[in-house]
């Protein structure tokens, strides 16, 4: 089963009973301290700057609102994709992010769509590996700034899903990829270098608990 086909599944197969059995959370004052659990899928829509190298993956996340807006995620994600047709790449994020909501939650009311920008901080680990050697591999961690934008719709006071888009920078070790006589050549330079990528992702949440 390919990579795309089991995101997909997972995402499914998490909605579905939150779907049929989601009843309204009761809200004590505001949305402050309303806490989540989801999954999401991700894409990085480019990898050392080749449209052709696009990574795909799948993640997860919680939240913890703060008020009614703003909210923050805390994250996971794998992605795997290819660098030409010798090498494939994975990378790891961990993080955190802050999202301020244009229009905030509301306790009197169901807010269905809530656009947002958001911005925060992740780490990241990366590995380059031979598609056909895969002793040959070179690996980095890098630290990573983003920035964004997105919007939650919210099916009810519990189910919610989001779509969003956000540009990482990554600073850390360069690792140019290269192929030499049919085999990758991998190549970490020296010093701090800068490294942006567009990551997009669609999530689905579940809001389990009012805290406070």
């Amino acid at each position: 089963m390919r990579v795309l086909d089991r995101i997909q599944l997972y995402g499914v197969l998490f909605a579905l009973p939150f779907i049929i059995h989601a009843q309204d959370l009761r809200i004590k004052n505001n949305y402050g301290g309303v806490i989540s659990f989801g999954v999401r899928n991700v894409v990085s829509t480019f990898n050392d700057g080749v449209w052709g190298n696009v990574g795909v993956g799948s993640g997860g996340q919680f939240n913890v609102q703060c008020s009614n807006r703003i909210n923050t995620a805390w994250f996971f994600d794998y992605i795997k994709g290819g660098v030409g047709d010798y090498a494939n790449r994975t990378d790891y994020h961990i993080g955190w992010s802050v999202m301020y909501y244009l229009v905030p939650s509301s306790t009197e009311k169901l807010v269905k769509f809530q656009p947002y920008v958001l911005a925060g901080h992740c780490f990241d680990y990366t590995n380059f590996k031979d598609n056909s050697n895969a002793n040959n591999f070179a690996e980095r961690w890098s630290s990573a700034v983003q920035a964004g934008v997105g919007s939650h719709y919210n099916f009810s006071k519990r189910f919610e899903m989001y779509l969003q888009a956000q540009y990482m920078i990554h600073l850390g070790n360069d690792i140019d990829a290269s192929r030499v006589n049919g085999q990758a050549v991998f190549i970490k330079e020296q010093g701090i270098n800068l490294a942006g990528h567009i990551l997009i992702s669609l999530g689905l949440n579940y809001k389990i608990a009012d805290l406070w």
